[in-house]
Parts: structure tokens; C-alpha cells; sequence
């Protein structure tokens, strides 16, 4: 009979703890049941925020370079290297985190430095990058981005139109023969949960505007701007699969710069040598912060369970709180979950002792799953 080797590829609980250190805790605990355990831990993300942390600590070289925020303002953001492919995570210079506390910009916030973060990673050597977009910002399309890149997107008067994604109801010309040809010759993956048009009902603005502080007024300004910027770059593109991840940087990514499209997911297992990993496993422990109805739709967790479930291989799943039926767990390949909010009904006490309380989901998991 093979040896017990539990393999911990869980997502970060947001707020709380990074992936890390939710492999860390759960570690802990496992080995305070069964002491000398086999156990590898190998922390995933979904190309969301998070993602370069996942890579860094799978192995990849953490680089840094000063970008543009996406209010204007300079920010130092971070992406990954080993050999010729990095991982860029676009809200590392684009994302939520630069926005000071109450204040948004729906319309005018950018991701030029997005752009630049790729190029750091082109004058770095890549010819792989995958692109993990997620935790924006900004809705301008990928138009910022592009600019960083050496596109150039004018107005009638011939004048660059201004940052975001208001401006570009303004739009004219958009002069792409400035690109940075190196881009031609490499690998682009967009990463990404969510596969969204870039427009309509189901699009970047009405569905992830009022996060970003968009009023209705702003989404409806957004999608028709947004509207117009895709008519010019390409009738019919707007409806891409993933067009619309992280306020429409995947349009950008997709339509100008030739990426392809990957679930996030599926992306990062094979960037972080999961499939090794889950060959040495005989218990896989995956989670995240809330397992939901979103955790079923490209959610790190599910994408672990049904890639160790396609190996034989049972996966139970940590959380902060549970939202699934154990119904739709099993359908998810998730054989039992253990949430903390059943130790701390409270949320925000349960956020703060996070740590010591996976510990004890984790004591819990070794005497249900791993003691003879």
C-alpha cells in the first residue's frame, strides 16, 4: 500500500491569508496528528491576484519594476521569471490594491501599466508569458495597456485620447503598426476565470463596473465607449470568449497582441508542475477563502479537484465558509469540505484567528482521512 503523501495546492484566503500561508497552517496541523507526514505543498492561484505569488513559490524568480498605477501615480508591481517564461499578473500593476481606500476612477483608471509590466518581462527574455488577469481597476479595454506597448489611439483632431475608458467614446484612429514587434514572436496565454464578452449585458461594465465604483450612469458611458473602441479595432470582436476579463484587458490582449485564451486555472497547474505533484499524492487539499457558486465557474479549487479526481485521487477542500451542497461538492469532485465558520461562526473573528483555526480544520482532516 503506498505511503500516505498529502499534496496542499489551496488558493489564498482573501483578507486573511495568502496561499502560502494556508499551506503552511494546514501543514501544521496535519503533522500535529500524524506526526512525519509526507506533505508537499504547492500554492495555485487562478491568474488572479495572487498569481505571482503562486509562481515565486513554486519556484520562479521574483522581479520588479516601476510601472504606472492606474490612477497616474508610479507603483513598484511584480512578476515572476524562470527560464524564458514569466508570469504576469496584471492586477500587480493595475489592480484594486492601488487604490486608496473609498476612492475609484470607473472612468478614467488605466492599465498602461500592464503594458509596461509585459514589456519589463519581454527585456527580461520571455518568449512565454502568461498573463493573469483579474482584480482590475480599470475598464479600458487593454487600451492602456497597448499604448504602453506602442499603439496609439487618437481622436479626430489627431490627438491621443485621454486615460481610461471614457475617452475612448472619442476614439478615431487606432494605430497599431507601433507595437513592439517582439511581441510577434512570443507565446501570450491570457489567464483568466471568467470568460465575458467585453460588452452587452453580460459584459465588463455591467458586470464588474460597480465594483470598481462605476455608477449606473458610468457602465452605460463604459459599454458604449467600449462599444466604439471594438468597432475600430475589429467588427464582431467585442464577443470574444474572455474579451472582457479584468475590465476588457482581455480584449486588448486577445484582438491586438494575439493571445490566447486558457481558463486561468488549467493555465497555472501546468505552469506550477501540478501533474507531477499529484502523481506522488495520495490526498489532495485544495481551497479557498468562500467555496460558492463561483468556485464551480474556473475557481482554483475546482480546477484542482477535477484534475485529481480525473487521477483517482480524493481531494477534500478548507474554507472560510461553505455556500455548496454537498451535492454540487461531489459533483465538483470535492469528497468533503471543512469550513472554518463551523469552528467561528463569527466572520470577522474568524478572519483574524484564520490561521490557528485552519490549524484545527486541519488536525480535523488527519483523523477523518489519514489515521488508520
Amino acid at each position: 500500500m503506498k505511503a500516505a503523501r498529502v499534496l496542499v495546492a489551496a488558493d489564498k484566503f482573501k483578507g486573511s491569508l495568502t496561499a502560502v500561508e494556508v499551506a503552511e497552517r494546514v501543514t501544521a496541523g496535519l503533522r500535529r496528528v500524524v506526526p512525519g507526514l509526507a506533505v508537499e505543498t504547492l500554492p495555485v492561484a487562478d491568474g488572479g491576484d495572487g498569481t505571482v505569488a503562486a509562481a515565486v513559490a513554486a519556484g520562479f524568480e521574483r522581479r520588479e519594476a516601476r510601472v504606472t498605477g492606474p490612477l497616474g501615480d508610479p507603483v513598484t508591481a511584480a512578476y515572476a521569471l524562470r527560464g524564458s517564461t514569466a508570469v504576469v499578473e496584471m492586477a500587480e500593476a493595475s489592480g484594486l490594491q492601488h487604490l486608496p481606500e473609498g476612492v475609484f476612477a470607473p472612468l478614467s483608471a488605466t492599465t498602461y501599466g500592464s503594458g509596461e509590466l509585459l514589456r519589463a518581462a519581454l527585456e527580461a527574455g520571455a518568449t512565454t508569458i502568461v498573463f493573469g488577469v483579474g482584480g482590475s481597476a480599470t475598464t479600458d479595454g487593454g487600451a492602456g495597456m497597448l499604448a504602453a506597448l506602442g499603439a496609439r489611439f487618437l481622436d479626430a483632431d489627431g490627438t491621443p485620447v485621454g486615460p481610461g475608458g471614457g475617452p475612448l467614446a472619442e476614439l478615431a484612429e487606432a494605430d497599431l503598426s507601433g507595437l513592439d514587434p517582439r511581441l510577434k514572436d512570443i507565446d501570450l496565454v491570457l489567464a483568466s476565470d471568467v470568460d465575458n464578452p467585453l460588452t452587452g449585458p453580460k459584459g465588463a461594465p455591467e458586470v464588474y463596473g460597480r465594483q470598481k465604483g462605476a455608477s449606473e450612469e458610468d457602465i452605460a458611458v463604459l459599454d458604449a465607449a467600449l462599444t466604439h473602441y471594438a468597432s475600430i479595432l475589429g467588427p464582431g470582436t467585442a464577443r470574444l470568449p474572455g474579451a472582457g476579463a479584468a475590465g476588457g484587458i482581455g480584449y486588448g490582449a486577445l484582438v491586438a497582441l494575439g493571445a490566447r485564451f486558457r481558463p486561468g486555472i488549467e493555465v497555472m497547474l501546468d505552469v506550477l508542475g501540478f501533474a507531477p505533484a499529484l502523481a506522488r499524492a495520495t490526498l489532495v487539499i485544495t481551497g479557498e477563502g468562500s467555496l460558492d457558486e463561483q468556485t464551480l465557474h474556473g475557481k482554483a479549487p475546482a480546477g484542482v479537484a477535477a484534475a485529481a479526481r480525473a487521477a483517482g485521487i480524493d481531494t477534500v477542500a478548507v474554507c472560510g465558509r461553505l455556500a455548496l451542497s454537498r451535492e454540487a461538492l461531489q459533483q465538483a469532485g470535492i469528497r468533503r469540505a471543512y469550513a472554518l465558520a463551523d469552528l467561528e461562526p463569527d466572520p470577522a473573528v474568524s478572519m483574524a484567528r484564520a490561521g490557528r483555526l485552519l490549524e484545527q480544520v486541519a488536525e480535523s482532516i488527519a483523523r477523518d482521512h489519514l489515521r488508520g
